[in-house]
């Protein structure tokens, strides 16, 4: 495994706070590795591995048996396998520890299963002849990666200035045995009175010889260590040299006290209006945050202890004000200010008004508001140029008027009401006639106005007449038809009436061949009946004297024919004189 560049460049401190005698030793190892001319060879391998011992020796002449051995510090050697120069097979001794582990092959190369850290001795090769012993020593070395570190038994929380457990770092079945260094985002934890204090215990396995490295880390942290993340790593020595394994890192809870609180408006709005419910949050920076605070509402006799919300339903005007919180002991104090929008009309006349035709009314529409309000009327849904003015009332100034205020800068702040305006008046009437263009009948129209709507009655010489036409009532006004061809002159009388009053008016029809003569309003339409009258009678004489031309030369042209064709033929027709005579008679008739 590689190795970071901050443990590489601390190695040799590492190095330091390992025990004296291994590491002694293992430089000792190394630097006769690298020399085997010395005399001693070193095999690295690792635990669980097969260790494998070449015999470093040149098989010398009239070899009688080659033999493996090891040796102890401060014991005999022992032997553990023979080889014959004459047998085929190999012979082991009865050695507990190695029994079914070891093999001793034709070139003498010896070979041990499942690697322990037992079998970390010096290894010694031998050659004998008749008259000599030839040696050579290898050293065996046994290398165990250490489980990945982690960090157990870690506080709940670390308070700020005070010096407590963060964790201990842990790492099992290692050998031989490293050591943990601790982390503080990325950077080296170095031991610090008062600050960082930490610990480190070494066990070993006594059956397998392996190690457990346990370090405990004690520290005090300050608020700016929120977040921070803790690591530990284990730095131990594998066959090619030293490595490095970390573990995940842990973030502690830092508690810290408050130093500030912070009060807020929370609102669905940006601006509040009348009628709007509000929430105020109260909040501390510490960790844990406080979960009690002490409300300052305007209006209130002394502050409301509440948790981190407290909630103001329908609000209104008399809200608007400053509002604080504090902690319960009021060490620490927020203030806001909250301003309640709102927004009144006044409209003077409103709802129903019922006024007569040609009366006066003033209107006038009034705004009270928090901020300038837009002020829009309008008229039966449609929006007026101006306010509404009656300095004498006609019957299209009535219908629905609205005066309509808003706050621009206030969502849904918005007012309104209505005055419904009703203009009354007696009925009036006038009547009128024009004939048809061809002369076969005359319309008669009653011309009403008034309010509520009249109802209208014909009646003439001969009774009721149900026949009639009306236009739409607008603005107060209306029209009633009747059409009538009169034979002879008749009188014809309108009557319109409502809730207020009855009114009568008289017309004068002439027949419908006879010019007529009425009353001095209506000599437009008699001119026009006489014209046409007249026009009709000149017709009338030309068509017939046309028509009677026609007939003379008709008969006259039959007389002379048959007078020619009578002079011919005397002899044959003489029965057709009195024929002949009869036919001028009827000629100087038809002249005549």
């Amino acid at each position: 495994m590689e190795m970071s560049s901050a443990v590489a460049s601390c190695f040799p401190c590492r190095l330091q706070r390992q025990t004296p005698l291994f590491f002694l030793l293992g430089l000792l190892l190394s630097a006769l590795s690298l020399r085997p001319g010395l005399g001693l060879y070193t095999v690295n391998t690792v635990y669980g591995d097969t260790i494998v011992l070449p015999c470093h020796l040149e098989v010398p002449n009239g070899l009688l048996f080659a033999k493996w051995k090891y040796e102890i510090a401060n014991k005999a050697s022992e032997s553990i396998a023979l080889r014959s120069a004459k047998k085929p097979s190999a012979q082991y001794d009865n050695v507990p520890e190695y029994k079914d582990r070891i093999s001793l092959s034709e070139n003498y190369t010896l070979s041990i299963n499942n690697a322990r850290i037992g079998d970390e001795k010096k290894f010694v090769c031998m050659f004998v002849t008749e008259d000599n012993v030839f040696e050579q020593a290898t050293l065996v070395k046994v290398f165990k990666q250490p489980s990945k570190p982690e960090i157990v038994n870690q506080a709940e929380f670390l308070e700020t200035e005070e010096l407590k457990l963060l964790g201990e770092c842990i790492t099992r079945d290692g050998y031989p045995a490293g050591n943990i260094t601790w982390f503080k985002n990325g950077a080296i934890l170095q031991h610090a009175e008062e600050a960082v204090v930490i610990d480190e215990q070494i066990d070993a396995d006594k059956t397998s010889g392996l190690y457990t490295i346990k370090s405990s880390l004690k520290y005090k942290p300050t608020k700016d260590d929120t977040g921070a993340q803790f690591t530990c790593t284990v730095t131990y020595f594998g066959p090619t040299g030293p490595e490095i394994i970390r573990s995940e890192s842990e973030v502690p809870n830092i508690y810290y006290p408050t130093e500030k609180v912070q009060i807020e408006i929370l609102s669905r709005r940006k601006t509040i209006k009348e009628g709007d419910n509000i929430t105020l949050k109260c909040s501390g920076n510490g960790n844990p945050p406080p979960q009690e605070f002490l409300f300052f509402i305007p209006g209130e006799p002394g502050p409301i202890r509440s948790s981190s919300f407290h909630e103001l339903t329908d609000v209104r005007r008399n809200a608007t004000g400053e509002y604080r919180c504090s902690l319960t002991d009021e060490s620490l104090i927020d203030s806001t200010t909250v301003t309640v929008h709102y927004l009144d009309l006044s409209l003077t006349p409103s709802g129903e008004v019922i006024k007569q035709i040609g009366e006066a009314l003033p209107v006038s529409c009034t705004i009270s508001s928090s901020r300038n309000a837009t002020v829009f009327w309008l008229k039966d849904n449609n929006r007026m140029r101006s306010s509404p003015s009656f300095s004498s009332l006609q019957y299209q100034d009535a219908g629905n008027y609205v005066c309509e205020t808003i706050l621009q800068e206030v969502e849904g702040l918005k007012k309104s009401q209505i005055l419904t305006l009703i203009v009354q008046g007696k009925p009036q009437i006038k009547m009128s006639k024009r004939t048809s263009t061809d002369g076969s009948y005359k319309t008669i129209a009653c011309h009403v106005e008034g309010f509520p709507k009249p109802a209208v009655q014909w009646t003439s010489s001969g009774g009721v007449i149900n026949k009639t036409e009306e236009t739409k009532y607008i603005n107060g006004k209306f029209i009633s038809k009747i059409k009538i061809a009169p034979e002879e002159n008749i009188t014809l009388t309108c009557i319109a009436e409502n809730l207020l009053e009855r009114a009568v008016t008289s017309l004068n029809v002439s027949a419908i061949s006879i010019p007529e003569s009425d009353e001095p309003e209506e000599k437009s339409d008699d001119n026009r009946e006489n014209i046409n009258d007249q026009a009709k009678l000149i017709v009338g004489i030309v068509v017939g004297l046309l028509l009677a031309a026609t007939v003379a030369g008709v008969a006259y042209w039959l007389y002379m024919k048959k007078s020619k064709s009578a002079s011919k033929h005397v002899a044959k027709d003489l029965g057709n004189i009195e024929e002949n005579k009869k036919l001028e008679e009827n000629n100087h008739k038809l002249e005549a």
